[in-house]
């Protein structure tokens, strides 16, 4: 399984599996069929089946199957990406996920940008609005299609990294389960009587953060107590503080310290 090593703003390589190609196309396939599904259900519920309806009604309701069918399967890439921390439904399926290369979550721009390149779905926007099934299997073919070359170009890629994601500068990779609240840096505080013990915590940026909780993720997996060490080495540098904690309850308390600060 072909690994890549992303060194982060703290100058920590940290390790991870690049997601495969067939994990990649059946979690495209995955989203695709789901949009179809969406397609039809809406289409019917409109119309009450194909070819049904004549080309002045269809015509009529342009604007209404725009708002309501193309915009939301043109943005969904986009949106659940966002919203699910780099993942849509089809990427939960199969567990995987897009991080930024320098080890955290990608910023809007990069989830924007790997959608924009994302011009062969863009069909969805034009096409659908158009209700036939004639219509539906032309666009199936033609989305189908430039999906492959997508492949294939994913395929020779050293990253396994479409056009998107090098522009982007993110990748694909695996996850050991199925995305969860775990993953992200929240933290649910339940001590209403917390006390914060390192308040510079918020000098950190957000990408930093993402990166102390990679690492503590990754402490739980492995125990790799050199990565730990190292991290809080850096952390204490940046942050000119000193503690005799152990490097991971130290990284974890950083973390839980940063939940109550960002809530407050």
């Amino acid at each position: 399984m072909p690994l890549i090593q992303i060194e982060t703003p703290f100058n920590i390589d940290l390790e991870f599996e690049i997601a495969e190609v067939y994990k990649r196309l059946l979690a495209y396939i995955s989203d695709f069929v789901l949009l179809l599904f969406y397609f039809v259900c809406m289409k019917y519920f409109y119309y009450g089946g194909f070819n049904l309806v004549g080309i002045s009604t269809l015509r009529s309701h342009v604007g209404l199957d725009i708002l309501t069918i193309s915009m939301p399967m043109l943005l969904y890439s986009l949106v659940c990406e966002v919203m699910m921390q780099g993942q849509t439904v089809g990427k939960r399926l199969f567990n995987i996920r897009v991080i930024s290369l320098d080890g955290g979550e990608p910023s809007l721009s990069q989830y924007i940008t790997r959608w924009i390149f994302k011009v062969f779905e863009w069909p969805f926007f034009f096409g659908y609005t158009i209700f036939s099934l004639q219509s539906i299997l032309g666009y199936v073919i033609m989305t189908g299609f430039w999906g492959l070359v997508v492949l294939i170009f994913i395929a020779i890629s050293k990253k396994n990294q479409r056009i998107g994601d090098i522009a982007a500068n993110t990748v694909v990779i695996n996850t050991v389960s199925p995305f969860s609240v775990n993953d992200t840096v929240f933290m649910e505080i339940k001590d209403e009587n917390y006390v914060v013990t390192f308040p510079e915590v918020l000098k950190l940026s957000d990408r930093d953060i993402n990166t102390i909780k990679n690492v503590v993720n990754l402490y739980h997996k492995e125990h790799n107590d050199e990565i730990c060490d190292r991290l809080a080495e850096k952390v204490q540098d940046v942050l000119h503080i000193r503690t005799g904690m152990y490097s991971i309850n130290f990284l974890e308390t950083l973390l839980a310290d940063y939940n109550y600060l960002a809530t407050k």
